[in-house]
C-alpha cells in the first residue's frame, strides 16, 4: 500500500479541505494562551488551554462550532500561516510554509496518532483549562511552543 504524501507535492494554498485538515497533528499548542509583553511585544507561553481543548487528545472538543464559543479563535488559512507569530515551531502548517519537512512524530509520517504525545510535543499532561486558571500571569511557563 502506497501512502499519499500529499504534503510533499501540494502547496498549502492548493490543498483541498480534507488535506488541509489532515495536517493538524493534534498537539493542541495553538490552543494554549500566550501573553504578550506590553513593552517588548515578546510572547510568553502559559500552561492555560482554551476551554474547548480536549487536553488529552490535543483537539478541539467542538471544532465545527468553536467560533460560536471562542470568537477570537483563528480560522487558519494558507495566507494567515506566515503572519501568525504564535503558531508553534512544530506546527505542520508553519513548517510546510517555511519549506521544512513534517517531523518524524507527525502521524502522517509515523502512522501513529499517539506519536505527538509520546514525543512530548503536545499539551497532554502540562496544561489546565482556562476555566480553572485564575490570573493568567501566574501561569507563564518556560516552554517553547
Amino acid at each position: 500500500m502506497t501512502i499519499d504524501r500529499f504534503w510533499e507535492t501540494t502547496p498549502l494554498g492548493k490543498m483541498d479541505r480534507a488535506q488541509w485538515e489532515a495536517l493538524c497533528d493534534g498537539c493542541g499548542k495553538c490552543c494554549v494562551h500566550k501573553l504578550e509583553d506590553e513593552d517588548s511585544g515578546e510572547l510568553h507561553a502559559t500552561n492555560i488551554a482554551c476551554r474547548l481543548l480536549d487536553r488529552r487528545m490535543g483537539q478541539c472538543s467542538d471544532y465545527k462550532h468553536r467560533h460560536a464559543y471562542v470568537a477570537e479563535c483563528v480560522r487558519l488559512t494558507p495566507r494567515l500561516v506566515r503572519t501568525l507569530e504564535w503558531l508553534p515551531q512544530t506546527c505542520a502548517y508553519r513548517r510546510l510554509d517555511e519549506g521544512k519537512p513534517l517531523p518524524d512524530w507527525h502521524y502522517l509520517v509515523s502512522g501513529d496518532r499517539e506519536a505527538v504525545h509520546a514525543a512530548g510535543e503536545s499539551t497532554r499532561g502540562w496544561t489546565i483549562s482556562e476555566d480553572d486558571a485564575g490570573d493568567f500571569e501566574h501561569h507563564i511557563v518556560d516552554r517553547e511552543l
